[in-house]
C-alpha cells in the first residue's frame, strides 16, 4: 500500500487514474492545479508522484518537479502526458522526473510503470510480511496467523500493513491518519481509533495479542522483539 498524489486537470482521467490505484489498495489523493497540488505536497507525505504536463491553472508539471526537487523532496514521479516529442520527454526527465508515460496509455502499462517506481521506495517493497506468526501478502489481500486466515476490511488491513512495514516504530495518530486515510477523508483520531479496536480484536482473537502496543501519551506500534 502507498500513498499517492494524482495532479492532472482532466476530471476523466483524473478519476480513472485515481481508481487504477485503488483497485491495487492505494491510498490515493487528487488535485486538479498547481495550487492544490502545492498545498497537499506541504501537508502530507506521498510514496509516489503522478503529475500531468499541463494544468489548469497555467501551473506545468514541470514547475511541480523543480520545486519539489529543490526543497530536497526524492518521492519518485511518473509524468503522465499528452507531449510525445523526444525533446519534451528529455526535459521531463532531465528535470526530475522518473519515468514518463504518454496519452493515451494502457492500464496494464501504468500499473507495471507505476510498481516499478514503487520498488524504488523502501518501505513499499516487498508483498509478503511477516511478524512473529502474523502473516500479510499484500497482492493477495490476505492475513494469517499461524497459517488460519483471518478477514480484514479494507482499512483494517492497510493499517496492519503499514504497521508491519515499520515494525517497532511509534506513530501517533495524525501520522497514522496521514498515511493510511485519503486527505480528503472524514476519518477522524476516533475514526483510528475505532479500526484499531477491530483489528487488534481479530488479531487477539486469532492468537496474535499483544502484536500491536499502545505508547501512552505517544501513539501505537507494532512490536516485533
Amino acid at each position: 500500500m502507498a500513498k499517492v498524489l494524482v495532479v492532472e486537470d482532466d476530471e476523466q482521467l483524473r478519476s480513472l487514474v485515481a481508481e487504477l490505484l485503488k483497485s491495487e489498495k492505494h491510498t490515493v489523493d487528487t488535485a486538479d492545479d498547481g495550487i492544490s497540488a502545492r498545498i497537499l505536497l506541504g501537508n502530507s507525505h506521498y510514496d509516489l508522484l503522478i503529475l500531468d504536463w499541463n494544468l489548469s491553472d497555467q501551473t506545468t508539471g514541470i514547475d511541480i518537479i523543480k520545486e519539489h526537487r529543490a526543497g530536497g523532496g526524492n518521492t519518485p514521479i511518473l509524468m503522465l502526458t499528452g507531449k510525445t516529442d523526444y525533446d519534451d520527454r528529455e526535459t521531463g526527465l532531465d528535470r526530475g522526473a522518473d519515468d514518463y508515460l504518454c496519452k493515451p496509455f494502457h492500464p496494464r502499462e501504468f500499473g507495471a510503470r507505476v510498481r516499478a517506481l514503487l520498488r524504488r521506495v523502501p518501505k513499499i517493497v516487498g508483498k509478503v510480511l511477516k511478524v512473529k506468526q502474523v502473516e500479510l501478502d499484500s497482492t493477495a489481500f490476505r492475513v494469517t496467523v499461524a497459517g488460519k486466515e483471518i478477514k480484514l476490511f479494507p482499512k483494517e488491513f492497510a493499517l496492519l500493513e503499514f504497521l508491519m512495514r515499520h515494525p517497532n516504530q511509534v506513530f501517533n495518530n495524525d501520522s497514522i491518519l496521514d498515511s493510511v486515510w485519503s486527505t480528503d477523508s472524514a476519518a477522524t483520531v476516533e475514526t483510528l481509533r475505532q479500526v484499531m479496536a477491530r483489528l487488534r480484536s481479530k488479531l487477539e482473537n486469532a492468537g496474535a495479542s499483544g502484536l500491536i502496543t499502545t505508547v501512552y501519551g505517544v501513539g501505537y506500534k507494532l512490536e516485533d522483539i
